[in-house]
């Protein structure tokens, strides 16, 4: 009996044992174990960059193929047989793998082995599959009674974001913490929301309101705040490069607010994350349409990629700047939407993601029509007409819409951004020809150029915007030859204006040959900037023609306000796109035609092969990247860390997610739930329990989590540059809450500009300009505004995706002497000085005035000794309090101390940080 029980019990233990040792078995993971081992001692050689010995790990197919030496790397099934473990095995030195590089050690040899032999499972990196929502970890246990209880992480969770953040913290042996005091709590939402701190009146609103609801309706409240806008506008200026001017070396002035204020607008109104990426993209191509012309707050959106400087320097090339141009709005769409490092692209495929070269110019090719080419005056613009200007507008519209309305939609673009037309620097020069004002044409006596392939049919006038001191010049154009027959004789007047003379018909694509005559001034520059040519306005003969032909004339030559926008060269305007061999502009490779990187899902073949259809494809719910990389950005804003912490890398070679299933779930949730709406986002984030943790923590944390990966504390960050300064505005009662308009200029030190080109200088704003907050201060490419510098701003010259926060002496060096701070200083001074009758008291509620806590014993004692060593300084000579106090009317050396105490307080970390 005691047999036949052990002979059963070893035929069920043995299956048992087998399949529980196979369950053992992990199978090699190739993303997570042999990507990284591939990308670190591989790829450098054998990879997009370089195919040295025609072997390659970058495709699938190619680690599969033998290479030079006939032989396989990878052999499934079979590392033995595999050249790649071959070589690296190898003891000859002329064999052995990584050459001359660091050998792998035994582990990861180990896993190459096992994954060749498994079967060398192929994978895609987890940020190209396509998002799929995760289910919700379920926060039952045993002691919860299973769900019956609501104890523990059951009663802590608030949303689905919690389950995550504890599945996640159990699997790390960590644990949650409590929630924030509720003042803490409000000045944290408060920044994150709208840039701004919460009123001392919010505060105790807040405390006093015993609601269940009590937070939530603080964050519908800040969420409905105009401040919201401005808050993320400060955010997406850094992704869309957003400046005042336009870069390089002269750096001239650029009017472009008029973007700015479409962004605080659209996040002000929640406009959906994927209209607000579409109308940017391709705002000039959608199909709201008045007269024929896209609306003008469409076309105002497609700044974000006008934002591209623009070289004004002398001798220059204008076309490799346009491509310089076009390659920024390649790499900027892919940092800003895919977060991908797409400009490794440019010159080579990728060394270590699965793009090919010839993918970048496919996608280039969508945006290598947009028809700005690096001239002076950074044409297109969309001019805005006002007054007399826009009278005269209406009625050449009414003209045309009367005698032909199909012939309004041409006339209407043109008026509104001077599309089509033939740019002068496109002139082939001839006898007596050069370059005026970097870009355009200029012609003397008995000089000539040539037009190249200009189509006439159906032309009648030729419309030039010419200017010149010469008196009676006549300016000849030639059909096909320079003494070709006569196309136009057109006398042009002495001033700078646009004209519009008559052409004689013809047909089909022509070389036009101008020249000029000018007997009376032959050492006279006759300037030509652009050329267009046209059909006549309709209704000739009829009475009042000639005034409609003289509006219509007048608007185009009138210096009307403009700023530039994306528009799409069509037809002949249309330009080919070809590999540039080695990202070299010069040298053109094989042509191509717009397309996607077959790394992601496919461009639907109803979606127009334009920039609107691959905006749409951008935002379409196949793309696996753009929910990920929009949901981790702003998961980044509030919590100083993005869930992958490199935000403008989810390649194979960024950061792996700290919550995969989390980023997952809100990017499905944004998407399908939210329907792209960023302040439900937002919302669902700030009312999680994860975020309204405190930020205090303990020397367990600390060690298992320094740097608080997996969120078992809230977050703690110093605020942003236009943050640090619209606190001290707002706290100290100077903040001003204009909106909109042009940028300002607030003190800054002197001699920060150098402008020697324009003479453009730093013309300090007057009234409560001097005092809006950080998004509104005009951004000078070569010299931004000092103090956000110093805070980590970057210059704009690029996308920049996050700012790497530092800590530097020159900060608190900012915050102590910027005159911004010091005036700051001095009226919180006097406000401290009506809430206490002695400077203990005083300095007290400053302290509680800028950070809602009370202050330590330890540390107002050390401020009561900085007050009482600057009141002794001031009492002995009074005349000195006049340099600190520099702003307010009243003087005392009590003041003065206490300014100065203020402005060391301004300068505390818990004043510059959020927590």
């Amino acid at each position: 009996m005691q047999t036949r029980f052990l002979i059963g019990l070893v035929v069920v233990a043995v299956p048992v044992m087998y399949f529980s040792w196979a369950g053992w078995q992990k199978k090699v993971d190739y993303n997570a174990d042999v990507k990284p081992i591939l990308n670190k001692h591989c790829m450098g050689c054998h990879g997009g960059v370089k195919k040295a010995g025609d072997v390659s790990f970058l495709f699938e197919h190619e680690m599969l193929e033998p290479g030079k030496s006939g032989k396989i790397p990878v052999v499934r099934g079979d590392a033995h047989a595999s050249e790649m473990i071959r070589r690296i095995l190898s003891d000859d030195p002329d064999e052995k793998m990584p050459k001359n590089g660091t050998p792998l050690n035994d582990k990861e040899i180990g896993i190459l082995k096992d994954w060749i032999n498994e079967g060398a499972e192929w994978e895609t990196h987890w940020s190209y599959k396509k998002i799929e929502r995760p289910d919700v970890p379920s926060l039952n246990s045993f002691s919860n009674l299973f769900g019956l209880l609501n104890t523990g992480d059951k009663a802590w969770a608030k949303n689905e974001i919690d389950h995550f953040v504890v599945a996640k913290l159990k699997e790390k042996g960590l644990s949650t913490s409590p929630e924030a005091d509720r003042a803490t709590l409000l000045r944290r939402v408060s920044l994150d929301i709208t840039g701004l701190p919460p009123t001392e009146k919010e505060v105790l609103d807040f405390e006093n309101d015993k609601s269940a609801d009590a937070y939530e309706k603080v964050v519908d409240r800040l969420l409905k705040s105009p401040a919201y806008g401005e808050r993320w506008t400060s955010m997406w200026m850094d992704l869309a490069r957003y400046a005042d001017t336009k870069g390089y070396e002269s750096d001239g002035g650029r009017t472009m607010w008029r973007y700015r204020d479409y962004v605080v607008k659209s996040f002000n109104e929640d406009k959906p994350f994927d209209r607000f990426t579409i109308e940017q993209l391709a705002g000039d191509l959608l199909p709201e349409k008045r007269d024929g012309f896209p609306q003008e707050e469409n076309m105002i959106a497609t700044g974000f990629h006008r934002n591209t400087m623009t070289n004004n320097e002398g001798g220059t090339d204008d076309e490799e700047f346009r491509n310089a141009a076009l390659i920024d709005r390649v790499n900027t769409t892919w940092e800003v939407w895919q977060g991908t490092t797409f400009g490794c692209i440019q010159c080579h495929s990728h060394p270590y993601d699965p793009i090919p070269h010839e993918d970048y110019y496919k996608y280039a090719a969508f945006f290598n029509n947009s028809r700005d080419e690096d001239v002076w005056d950074e044409w297109p613009k969309l001019r805005l007409y006002k007054g007399e200007d826009s009278a005269r507008v209406e009625r050449v519209k009414g003209w045309i819409n009367k005698y032909k309305p199909e012939e309004l939609e041409a006339k209407v673009k043109f008026m509104k951004v001077m599309e089509p037309k033939i740019n002068a620097h496109n002139f082939v020069k001839g006898d007596q020809s050069t370059v005026l004002q970097i870009s355009y044409y200029g012609v003397k006596d008995k000089g000539n150029a040539r037009i190249p392939q200009v189509n006439l049919t159906g032309v009648d006038n030729v419309l030039m915007n010419v200017s010149t001191k010469a008196e009676n010049a006549v300016l000849t154009l030639h059909l096909d030859k320079l003494d070709g027959p006569v196309l136009s004789t057109i006398k042009v007047p002495t001033r700078d204006t646009v004209i519009i003379a008559p052409v004689n018909q013809a047909t089909g694509k022509h070389d036009i040959y101008l020249s000029l005559n000018s007997p009376k001034a032959p050492t006279e520059w006759l300037r030509i900037t652009w050329v267009s040519f046209q059909k006549g306005i309709p209704g000739a003969g009829q009475p009042g023609y000639e005034q409609i032909v003289s509006d219509y004339a007048t608007v185009l030559t009138r210096p009307v306000e403009g700023m530039p926008v994306i528009w799409e060269g069509k037809d002949d305007f249309a330009r080919k796109t070809n590999v540039f061999v080695r990202g070299n502009w010069m040298v053109k490779g094989a042509e191509v035609k717009p397309d996607v990187p077959k790394l992601l899902a496919p461009m639907p073949k109803e979606y127009s092969r334009d920039r609107l259809g691959l905006a749409k494809w951008i935002v379409s719910r196949d793309n696996a990247l753009t929910g990920r990389v929009i949901v981790n950005r702003f998961w980044e804003q509030l919590f100083g860390k993005g869930i992958v912490e490199t935000v403008e890398d989810f390649g194979s070679q960024g950061a792996e997610p700290s919550h995969p299933e989390l980023l997952d779930w809100l990017a499905a949730d944004f998407i399908e739930t939210d329907h792209w709406s960023v302040k439900k986002l937002l919302k669902t984030i700030v009312m999680s329990a994860t975020y309204r943790q405190s930020s205090k923590t303990d020397h367990d944390k600390l060690e298992k989590d320094p740097y608080n990966v997996y969120i078992s504390r809230g977050p703690r960050v110093r605020l942003s540059a236009e943050q640090v300064r619209d606190q001290a505005l707002a706290c100290s009662g100077l903040i001003s809450n204009k909106m909109y308009g042009p940028g300002v200029m607030p003190p800054q030190p002197d001699k920060i500009w150098q402008s020697p080109y324009s003479g453009e200088k730093w013309v300090l704003s007057e009234g409560e300009d001097r005092y809006r907050r950080g998004v509104y201060t005009y951004w000078k490419r070569t010299a931004p505004y000092p103090s956000m510098v110093t805070f980590d701003a970057p210059s704009r010259e690029f996308c920049q995706s996050r700012r790497i926060l530092t800590n530097t002496p020159l900060q608190a060096l900012v915050t102590l002497n910027d005159p911004v701070y010091l005036e700051a200083a001095e009226k919180l001074a006097t406000k401290m000085q009506k809430r206490g009758k002695t400077p203990e008291q005083q300095l007290a509620e400053g302290y509680r005035m800028l950070t809602f806590q009370t202050i330590e014993k330890k540390n107002l004692n050390v401020l009561v000794k900085v007050y009482k060593d600057a009141l002794d300084v001031y009492r002995k000579k009074p005349v000195d309090a006049d340099s600190i106090l520099a702003y307010g009317k009243e003087r005392s050396p009590e003041l003065a101390a206490l300014t100065v105490s203020a402005n060391v307080m301004l300068n505390l970390d818990n004043v510059v940080t959020k927590e």
